[in-house]
């Protein structure tokens, strides 16, 4: 066990008075169970889904970081309390998964061969000094490979894998990615470049375009662009493409796809049918960039559909031979295919510092921060 007992760990509340508190706390660091190890926790990403639980529907232009307390506030609306009854007056741990050293194992053989192991872990709580998990659900690192370098090897790559099986079990030759210049963006173009599989990426900005092109990248669309709509078509035509992973969630990008989508189809039908192409056009929301509500005007005849899509949920159906397939796929290439990179490192202590707080909460493209806990 480590020489001290005690660790800090963020944790997230929402008051049913309305306020939002993110909060640094020390407890006790238990002693791990025979097949429990205690990691020393060396770096853990800042995802989207970690800025969900971390302010969840807090005004953030309210915030206010009270450095005496390790704390900040923010004040949550009466709906957004409602939305959240679940989660009302109970701190919530957050960071979905990390890396870091094993420094104290419980009794079992399992265990025991991880102490003084760098492993990776999504165990949730991640943004402590300190965390006791399963010596089961540990990966353990390749020698060379650092905590920083293993930190985000679960949320980001198994995404990806997990778009590439939904291709394939569903019977798809190509896809459309949205908010396609994010660290996981990056990361499925080169997946499908070493797999072969033809992709259609989607930017908002003409940097972005750039940004994409230099790393390989054949289709790439910028949404700002008034010539967006034709040039999606001739991307999509070109690559056959009928699934799409849309990261914005809300507005009119679903149903664009979709239109496009079915005019590319329609030029190989040799009959009329006012139903549209028979070829399923399917579009998976799996992210809420866009907060308005999803627009879509059935402009695309029959065969369609647009549904949510959640990789954790979407794993678990997959099966224990398959999880551990693609885990151990990632862990062999998370210095090739699945790197991840990191404009900042920041402190426990700097996740509540507002300064930070503006830049991490935009979650802007290549602005992908790493928090390290044994920092400050």
């Amino acid at each position: 066990m480590p020489n001290s007992t005690s660790s800090l760990q963020l944790r997230s509340t929402i008051l049913g008075s309305g306020t939002l508190e993110v909060r640094l706390e020390a407890h006790a660091i238990p002693s791990p169970a025979p097949d429990e190890v205690v990691i020393a926790v060396e770096a853990t990403p800042i995802n989207p889904s970690d800025i969900g639980l971390l302010f969840g529907p807090a005004d953030m232009q309210t915030a206010v970081s009270d450095a005496a307390q390790k704390c900040l506030r923010a004040q949550v609306s009466p709906r957004g309390v409602a939305g959240v009854q679940g989660r009302v007056d109970q701190p919530m741990p957050v960071g979905n998964e990390g890396a870091g050293r094993v420094i104290a194992a419980g009794s079992n053989a399992r265990a025991q061969a991880l102490m003084g192991r760098t492993v990776a872990v999504i165990a949730g709580g991640m943004y402590a000094q300190h965390r006791v998990v399963k010596a089961a659900d540990c990966l353990e690192v390749p020698e060379g490979v650092s905590a920083a370098q293993a930190a985000s090897c679960f949320v980001n790559p198994l995404t990806a894998l997990g778009f590439i099986e939904t291709l394939k079990r569903e019977g798809h030759r190509a896809l459309v990615h949205t908010a396609a210049a994010s660290n996981l963006g990056q990361m499925l173009n080169r997946l499908c470049k070493a797999d072969g599989i033809e992709l259609v990426n989607i930017v908002r900005r003409p940097e972005q375009v750039t940004l994409l092109k230099q790393l390989g990248a054949t289709h790439v669309c910028d949404s700002s662009s008034p010539t967006f709509m034709s040039d999606l078509t001739a991307a999509i035509d070109a690559t056959g493409a009928t699934l799409a992973f849309d990261a914005t969630g809300g507005g009119t990008l679903a149903n664009q796809i979709l239109t496009v989508m079915e005019a590319a189809l329609s030029r190989t039908l040799t009959t009329y049918s006012r139903y549209g192409s028979p070829v399923k056009k399917q579009v998976y929301l799996y992210g809420g960039l866009d907060v308005r509500p999803t627009e879509l005007t059935r402009s695309y005849g029959m065969s369609w559909a647009v549904g949510g899509w959640l990789v954790f949920q979407y794993l678990s159906m997959l099966g224990e031979d398959a999880n551990r397939a693609l885990r151990a796929r990632v862990m062999a290439e998370i210095t090739t295919t699945f790197a991840s990179n990191y404009t900042t490192e920041i402190s426990l202590s700097d996740m509540i510092d507002l300064r930070h707080v503006a830049i991490y909460n935009q979650r802007a493209t290549n602005a992908k921060v790493l928090v390290n806990p044994s920092l400050g």
